[in-house]
């Protein structure tokens, strides 16, 4: 429960942090046309960071994948494709996330959170 503590403690910090690494990578999203571009869209994606880092700190609470799996994963590639919104940018950004969570930790809780997020890159 202490590195549930952690993420849910750190939960701004993290999806902020993470958003500013990906908007530099990727600054099309933010420009005009892109996918994060202005205030609305900009919100939009940075609540659905925010659902992904929860699916995160779900799966960690209940030491396994599972809620990653049945709340995150199915569907969420057609709904994605629907909207438009390119699915590798969605899993940079949970990439992203990974690194600022995981710099917070030592080397084995960075590990076992670690695992989580890259399950769930892989499954997008």
């Amino acid at each position: 429960m202490r590195l549930v503590k952690t993420l849910t403690e750190s939960r701004d910090r993290i999806v902020k942090q993470a958003a500013n690494q990906l908007f530099q990578r990727r600054p099309s999203l933010v420009s005009p046309g892109g996918n994060a571009y202005g205030e609305e869209m900009t919100a939009v994606c940075l609540r659905d960071m925010d659902y992904y880092l929860r699916l995160v700190t779900y799966s960690v609470a209940a030491g396994e994948a599972t809620p990653i799996q049945e709340i995150g994963v199915i569907g969420v590639r057609q709904m994605y494709r629907s909207l438009g919104t390119p699915i590798d940018a969605v899993a940079e950004s949970v990439r992203a996330m990974k690194t600022v969570a995981t710099s917070m930790m030592s080397g084995e809780d960075a590990s076992e959170i670690g695992a989580y997020f890259d399950y769930l890159i892989s499954a997008l």
